[in-house]
């Protein structure tokens, strides 16, 4: 069975990714030091708080290194919530601090007339380009959000978008890189399959 590594960097919450994975009785690996770890089959950035102190963190346990080497192995990740941002460039949450770099974009906040922040509850999913990270959903499900900023619209990476007084990105792909702005393992069933079809990325 393919091993799952799920990135635990000390600030974020895992377990109910972990949870929600061995539904499936997935092969979990929890990663908390990049020195000490193997490429796994698969990867999973959960992330929650802000963006320097997520950074930081990942840095402190060179864990940044070990996600960019995966990567550079082309091994399916999969980033959530915060997890998605830090895939990115940068974020104006904290300036001057680089993310992973792995998708090019940059974070911006959630602001605007009659916008609530930070953007709570459930919300419809876009779907605007099929991808197998989708199978098995129908429509455009709804997931569920906890989030204050966003990435903007791409045409070069967004799978889908979702309204929440500006359109973002919800879920995005750059080559074996995907993201999801929305919480998976709290979003019921769509979520739930959405986490099966990554699971099933490397053929499992």
């Amino acid at each position: 069975m393919n091993c799952v590594a799920v990135v635990d960097y000390g600030l974020n919450n895992v377990q109910s990714v972990i949870n929600a994975l061995r539904r499936f009785n997935a092969n979990v690996e929890v990663v908390r030091h990049g020195e000490t770890s193997k490429c796994p089959d698969l990867l999973i950035l959960p992330g929650v708080g802000s963006f320097g102190a997520g950074i930081d963190a990942l840095s402190e346990r060179k864990l940044d290194r070990f996600i960019l080497r995966c990567a550079d192995f082309g091994i399916p990740i999969l980033g959530i919530c915060l997890g998605m941002q830090m895939l990115g460039v940068a974020s104006e949450e904290s300036r001057g601090i680089s993310g992973l770099g792995l998708v090019d974009s940059h974070a911006l906040r959630l602001c605007g007339e009659n916008i609530k922040v930070p953007h709570v509850g459930w919300n419809k999913t876009q779907i605007r380009r099929q991808d197998p990270i989708f199978n098995n959903l129908s429509g455009d499900p709804y997931m569920y959000y906890v989030h204050s900023y966003y990435l903007p619209e791409c045409d070069d990476y967004s799978l889908a978008v979702t309204d929440h007084g500006v359109r973002f990105t919800s879920v995005l792909r750059q080559d074996n890189v995907w993201g999801v702005q929305f919480h998976p393992e709290k979003s019921a069933d769509c979520g739930i399959t959405l986490l099966r079809n990554f699971l099933l990325m490397t053929g499992e």
